[in-house]
């Protein structure tokens, strides 16, 4: 297979048509090797639409959700970044293509391995993978310059956003099925956010995610 035809495919005909425009953005998207971070079984499907399982639960954002959020969030090279579902490890590795350093972390224990054992066969040394719940926030490196949840939640959990800087950038798919919206909230001054409502998707629920009450009076 001519993976480098597939990744120009994959940039030219589905993440541009798409609005991803960012040139820098469009740089990272055909430089790191998706491929890398696939199962073995999905690795003709790497660079196509189709969402790819990766086993106990999890799966990979298809290629363009992934080229739109790497667009929103505008990823700095002073930025010190979490990333709150590991997966595979390629979106870690699209982070840390442009930022200082970043820190995923994921609830199963097998897409740890996983993406602990792609990135650093891929040789990406900016990276620190490890296992634990993150969706409520997660202490080591905070404060942050840029959480990335990379599944879905009802809501932002306050002490989630308590741990990005002044100045600094959150990103979630928020709602519930049958659809959630993504949404970017800039941490605009102590105790302020500004949120932004960016595109709308469903992605899969983050285990573990903060439960809205559904109880009434």
């Amino acid at each position: 297979m001519n993976y480098e035809q597939a990744r120009f495919n994959m940039v030219e005909q589905q993440i541009r048509p798409w609005e991803v425009l960012d040139f820098g953005v469009l740089d990272t998207l055909m430089s790191v090797r998706r491929e890398e971070f696939v199962p073995e079984a999905y690795k003709s499907l790497a660079l196509s639409e189709a969402e790819i399982p990766l086993g106990n639960g999890g799966s990979m954002l298809v290629p363009v959700i992934e080229g739109k959020v790497l667009q929103a969030v505008q990823v700095k090279r002073s930025d010190k970044v979490l990333e709150v579902g590991a997966g595979s490890g390629y979106f870690a590795a699209l982070l840390a293509a442009k930022a200082e350093w970043v820190r995923t972390v994921d609830i199963e224990p097998a897409l740890v391995n996983m993406a602990h054992d792609n990135l650093k066969r891929y040789g990406v040394e900016n990276v620190i993978v490890e296992e634990g719940d993150a969706v409520r926030g997660w202490a080591g490196g905070a404060p942050y310059d840029l959480i990335v949840v990379s599944g879905g939640v009802p809501y932002v959990p306050e002490t989630l956003l308590q741990q990005v800087k002044v100045g600094g950038r959150l990103f979630a798919f928020v709602g519930e099925a049958p659809l959630m919206t993504a949404q970017l909230i800039t941490h605009v001054a102590e105790g302020k956010f500004r949120t932004e409502s960016l595109f709308e998707n469903l992605v899969p629920m983050m285990r573990n995610a903060p439960q809205k009450s559904h109880f009434k009076f």
